[in-house]
């Protein structure tokens, strides 16, 4: 099992058993990193509102299908913020092509409360340092992929390249990060 709090167990159960309380104490405990999020993609402080409601709503409804085993719950919840941006976004037919949300910005907020003693800053700060071990171009299709959600053939029309390249620049990007991180997690065990 993760390193999770028996807190966060016990509110996710909580809320799976339809406790309003346990959902409020969760809007508490990550409202905010939620909005930011939300912010950051949609640019926009109605639709981030919209999609923070969204959120949590879908929290509410598929608190069963969060694992504990497979990840965070912070993590779990701003996968659930960012899908649910871009769904707006697409919804709302915008995108914030001249405003796109890098991988350094959504790092920076996460560490926004100074809290340098959650894992979360610390797993920041890491992702921060490997992606700056990862060539920029391979940096950019995954921040246009993460954070605006773009299919493959929409990062390769926006950014004039062939398809095939556009694939490729993805797959090893996400390969050499993943590889980067278990090799500095393993570090850390050790």
């Amino acid at each position: 099992m993760t390193s999770l709090s028996f807190d966060e167990l016990q509110l996710i159960k909580r809320i799976t058993a339809k406790d309003q309380r346990a959902l409020a104490e969760l809007y508490d405990l990550y409202g905010s990193l939620v909005y930011s999020l939300a912010f950051r993609v949609v640019r926009n402080a109605a639709l981030a509102e919209e999609v923070t409601q969204d959120t949590f709503l879908k929290v509410w409804s598929q608190a069963i299908t969060w694992d504990a085993d497979k990840g965070k719950l912070s993590s779990w919840l701003l996968t659930i913020t960012r899908y649910t941006a871009i769904d707006l976004l697409r919804k709302e037919q915008r995108r914030p092509m001249d405003s796109a949300v890098g991988l350094d910005s959504i790092i920076d907020f996460m560490g926004q409360r100074g809290l340098t003693d959650d894992p979360r800053w610390h797993d920041s700060q890491l992702l921060r340092a490997l992606l700056r071990q990862l060539p920029p171009d391979q940096v950019q299709v995954i921040e246009l992929a993460f954070f605006q959600g773009l299919s493959h053939s929409e990062m390769a029309e926006q950014l004039k390249l062939p398809l095939g390249t556009v694939k490729t620049r993805v797959r090893l990007g996400l390969q050499k990060l993943r590889d980067l991180w278990l090799e500095a997690v393993r570090e850390s065990d050790s």
